[in-house]
């Protein structure tokens, strides 16, 4: 993501890795449309992004700000990160108008970078002498602020000792085939991209040190959604006696939320489904459930880790304990 001089810029995440293509966003139509159909997606980067497009409309039309900011909140239900960025935007629109909304949508921005360099560290601490990380979906920079949530995480360890890479490739819309790889390549950490069915055998068989992954929103009792299959690696590396680690900034904690059990589920178009790179892969019609996220319980989470510290094991209180801490690093 670009934001220069007041114009925002994002690649277009759905022609990757095959073509990187900028699209120049100017409001609240497009950015919702760009969210929408995942050209910008990860919790955090579309917090962001809905930051930056509500500031952008503000500055064009300021009567239009209580219907743009319905609009962006309402672009994906999951995760809690668009209406708290869209909140504080409309917030400071209201109090000062458009030059408010650009410097509350900057500061976000500027947060949730210094969120990932600081929880980068925590958790490559935290699993220090940990070699072989499987993760799932994707979660560098092309789904947050600065370098990351998991990934982050993971390029800081590479730095301090040799890091093997499981990377799922995260059907259906293989965020991890398109986009971990694309990122880990760029990284140069050595990895090795796997069906999403292969991971608990591999778990199973003593393959992998640690499971690490991201999240889209973490309720007040720990309970962590995620990108649909998170549940399945967590259930494996509860079986095998490895940690399952979350990674991702505060924002994406909500407080207000006492269990997983009230998190909205998205579903999505079916041909996300029947369908890979426009190719049919079956049946035209067939019937198909398409959740892109599922809920991991607390109890499954070794720890969460976040910009503020590590709540292990996340629960009701250490999960309070983080929401009220100040950055560490």
């Amino acid at each position: 993501m670009s934001w220069r001089e007041g114009r925002l810029s994002v690649l277009d995440q759905t022609l990757l890795p095959g073509e990187e293509r900028w699209l120049d966003l100017h409001g609240a139509a497009d950015t919702t449309e760009a969210i929408r159909r995942l050209a910008v997606r990860g919790a955090p980067l579309i917090g962001i992004a809905a930051g930056y497009g509500l500031a952008l409309e503000v500055a064009r039309d300021p009567a239009g700000l209580e219907p743009a900011a319905a609009l962006l909140a309402a672009a994906r239900p999951t995760a809690v990160n668009l209406g708290w960025a869209v909140g504080r935007v409309a917030a400071a629109a209201r109090a000062g108008g458009a030059e408010a909304a650009r410097a509350e949508a900057e500061a976000i921005h500027a947060e949730e970078d210094a969120a990932a360099a600081a929880l980068a560290v925590h958790g490559a601490a935290l699993l220090a002498g940990r070699r072989r990380i499987l993760t799932h979906c994707n979660t560098g920079a092309l789904a947050t602020g600065g370098q990351g949530s998991a990934l982050g995480v993971i390029a800081e360890l590479a730095r301090l000792n040799d890091v093997e890479v499981l990377a799922c490739e995260t059907r259906p819309l293989l965020q991890g085939a398109r986009l971990t790889a694309w990122e880990l390549e760029r990284l140069e950490i050595p990895f090795a991209l796997l069906v999403d069915a292969a991971a608990a055998g591999l778990i199973r068989r003593g393959e992998v040190d640690a499971v690490i992954v991201g999240c889209d929103r973490v309720a007040a009792n720990g309970d962590v959604a995620n990108k649909v299959g998170t549940y399945a690696h967590a259930l494996a590396a509860n079986a095998a006696g490895i940690p399952f680690v979350v990674a991702g900034p505060t924002s994406s904690i909500d407080g207000d939320l006492p269990s997983g059990d009230g998190i909205v589920i998205e579903e999505r178009d079916a041909d996300e489904v029947r369908r890979a790179g426009g190719a049919l892969l079956g049946l035209p019609d067939v019937a198909v459930r398409n959740p892109a996220f599922d809920v991991t319980p607390a109890a499954l989470v070794t720890a969460l880790v976040t910009e503020r510290g590590i709540a292990a094991p996340p629960g009701a209180g250490s999960i309070a304990a983080l929401l009220a801490a100040p950055v560490t690093v």
